[in-house]
């Protein structure tokens, strides 16, 4: 690890600034890098205050590219992605703008062609077993319920009813 040996406080600003250089970081994943390198909380509070005034860390991107990436590479829904990044201490309002930024036309298509492939490979006694095994397939994602209803109906000729406890 690159923090492991003591550092002075401008070493240790400029490791953690080129580490955030290397990807997006959140606030929380900094104090904790911090934190673990043996900074003070005075001095992870410099150290932080000056990284956000930099734009080295900021939340806003952070979270944009947060939605985007789990999105894309790995078939994240709305509410999955929201509670990962309420988990890391992000703002709801923040969240909230990152994810109105998701297409909604992307999402429908990126969980119809992912049920499609899954249903390819589910086994069932009946279509409903596979309906609901879909389902609950596209619920732990992250997807909302009438978003993963749109988009099993085409793929079943009966329609079939959904509770929200499932």
């Amino acid at each position: 690890m690159l923090f492991m040996k003591q550092r002075n406080e401008s070493e240790l600003l400029r490791l953690v600034a080129a580490w955030c250089s290397s990807g997006e970081r959140c606030i929380s994943e900094v104090r904790k890098k911090l934190t673990a390198a043996g900074a003070s909380p005075e001095v992870a509070e410099r150290m932080m205050a000056r990284l956000l005034e930099e734009k080295f860390v900021d939340e806003s991107r952070y979270c944009r590219s947060f939605v985007k990436d789990k999105f894309r590479f790995n078939g994240w829904g709305r509410i999955r992605i929201r509670h990962e990044l309420q988990r890391k201490g992000i703002a709801s309002p923040v969240i909230a703008e990152a994810l109105d930024e998701l297409d909604e036309e992307a999402c429908r298509s990126a969980l119809s062609e992912m049920l499609r492939a899954k249903k390819r490979t589910t086994k069932g006694h009946s279509d409903y077993d596979i309906f609901l095994k879909l389902y609950r397939f596209a619920r732990g994602r992250g997807f909302e319920g009438a978003l993963i209803s749109a988009c099993l109906k085409p793929l079943f000729n009966e329609t079939y009813d959904v509770d929200e406890e499932v």
